[in-house]
Order: structure tokens, then sequence, then C-alpha cells
């Protein structure tokens, strides 16, 4: 019974964690629908990125840092979803706030730390769920590039893995592949 209490508190306090953290995420607009591939439009986001062959972790852990006010202004900054790696999980990017897009993001301490306004772009985008791993990584690739082809339209990069969950999520995690596709309305 007590085993039982234990559980049922920990699905309960991971619950409301999950259902507490509300992270601002990154726009977009769903424009056609191929499958379960969705084709999107992303309009200019404010992003931070590291780019290191030292791994995820320690290119998380320097973002990470920026927004918990390790930058020039002293300025502690939301966390919000997606995480972007890619490259081999070598770069990783955040998305800022909406309010960067029109306010100067606050210079980054660490010179491996980038900050830009990306650009307008098209994207084809398939979702799965569960913990990420190379194996689904490489499965959910293959199915989106299958369609990305099958539909005739052109990759313009390489693939990014979207992460929207932190680690404690253990239910409903969303994850995405992502190509940025040549697509007009």
């Amino acid at each position: 019974m007590i085993k039982y209490n234990i559980l049922f508190t920990f699905l309960l306090l991971n619950t409301s964690i999950a259902m507490s953290q509300k992270y601002e995420t990154q726009e977009y607009k769903i424009v056609n629908q191929i499958d379960k591939v969705e084709i999107r439009y992303y309009p200019s986001a404010a992003m931070i990125k590291v780019s290191a062959n030292m791994g995820r972790n320690n290119n998380f852990g320097k973002l990470f840092r920026y927004i918990a006010g390790g930058n020039k202004s002293d300025e502690k900054i939301a966390m919000t979803t997606p995480v972007y790696m890619s490259n081999d999980n070598r770069t990783m990017e955040f998305v800022l706030p909406r309010k960067f897009i029109s306010n100067n993001a606050p210079v980054p301490i660490d010179s491996d730390v980038e900050t830009y306004i990306s650009e307008p772009k098209y994207f084809a985008a398939i979702r799965y769920s569960g913990y990420s791993n190379e194996r689904k990584e490489k499965e959910y690739k293959e199915q989106l590039i299958k369609k990305i082809e099958e539909s005739k339209l052109k990759m313009l990069s390489d693939h990014y893995v979207l992460s929207y969950d932190g680690p404690t999520k253990f239910y409903n995690r969303r994850n995405e592949i992502l190509i940025q596709v040549n697509y007009s309305d």
C-alpha cells in the first residue's frame, strides 16, 4: 500500500509540474497537411545558438547560463519552446521570447553564444512522442524526407530535431523533425 501511495504522489506531482510549466512557444502557421506531415510557415524569431563539438549537454549549459542571467545585461530570460538541435547535436538553439524580436536581446558573455533574428521560412514537420533517440530521429527523418520527395518539394536544409519538453516530463512528450523546404502558398 505504501508503494502505491508513493507512486500516486509521484505521478500527481509530475502531472502538477507538467501542467504548471506553460512556456511561450515559437509561433508558426500550418499552410498544408500531407498525411502526418505539416508544411509550416515560421515568421522571424529572436534566437540564440551555440555550436561546439562538446555535445548536447555542454551546449545546453551555455544557452541556459545565457537565459539565467549570464549575459552583459544580467537579464534573466524566460525559457521557451522548442529547443532546436542540428548538425548531429553539435548545434543547439533556443527561441527567445517574442518581445526580443523588436527589442535587442542581451549581448552574450560567452563568445560561443550567438544571438540573431531568424528569417521567415517554410518547413516540413513530422511529430513523434516519447523520449527522442537516434533510432527515432532516423526513422522520422526518413519518413519526412520520403513525404517531401513524394510531394515534389525541394529541401533547403538538413534536418532539425525539436524538443518541447524537459527531461522530467514522462508522458505526452512532443518532439519533431523539421526540414526547410521551398514552398509558396
